[in-house]
């Protein structure tokens, strides 16, 4: 899937170092957070208009900083973010970089669109270990069912206007075991109105998984 990697200046105002990874479908932009000797990484996808940032006040990009000594990051943007199988791909292709730098626990989380992208891309790699999607679409998300038996968490808001609560309620139906449904009363679709609370929930649950998965080894 990877033909090269090379060295990519983000935005002004992104920490972190920017990856372009090269596949045969074109160039993904990539920013990566890492600090310290860890197998563990996740990566960020975000909605239809793609980007960086992440939804409840650019929390990818505070998450990635804050984890990276822990839980190292990779923020994807899409190549073409209305096309959704691209976007799986962008995803994945996120994922073999991660595995050829040594990483092979990893979590995937999404927004909106993202969510049904990670559900897609997790069941097609080993090295997924959890997934996490945020407000997330039901196109996509059908097949949900595969993601079992790596943990799931669907985090969605009660005011969404743009993707109703029903969406994840409907997901959540569809998953197997392991899987966890919150959601936040008063919270909209960009989940700004419970930054705080989704920031706490998303550090304590893929710090859980993530290295219950590690001391369990490889092959768990």
């Amino acid at each position: 899937m990877i033909n090269s990697v090379s060295e990519w200046q983000p935005p002004e105002g992104q920490p972190g170092r920017g990856r372009l990874i090269g596949t045969e479908r074109g160039d993904v932009q990539a920013i990566l957070h890492e600090d310290g000797a860890t197998r563990s990484a996740i990566v960020w996808v975000w909605g239809i208009h793609g980007g960086f940032d992440g939804p409840a006040d650019s929390i990818y990009r505070s998450m990635s900083e804050e984890l990276k000594g822990e839980i190292a990051s990779l923020r994807v943007n899409y190549r073409h973010p209305t096309e959704f199988e691209e976007c799986v791909y962008d995803t994945l292709a996120g994922v073999a970089y991660l595995g050829s730098a040594g990483y092979d626990k990893l979590a995937l989380i999404g927004h909106s669109l993202g969510g049904a992208v990670v559900i897609s891309a997790a069941p097609r790699s080993p090295q997924v270990k959890a997934v996490v999607a945020l407000s997330s679409q039901t196109l996509g998300a059908r097949d949900v069912s595969d993601v079992s038996p790596r943990p799931l968490l669907l985090v969605h808001g009660a005011n969404d206007r743009n993707l109703p609560v029903e969406c994840s309620q409907a997901i959540y139906e569809w998953a197997r075991e392991p899987k966890e449904l919150v959601i936040y009363p008063g919270a909209g679709h960009g989940l700004r109105q419970c930054k705080d609370e989704v920031h706490k929930l998303l550090r304590g649950w893929l710090t859980e998984k993530l290295q219950n998965d590690q001391e369990e080894g490889p092959d768990a």
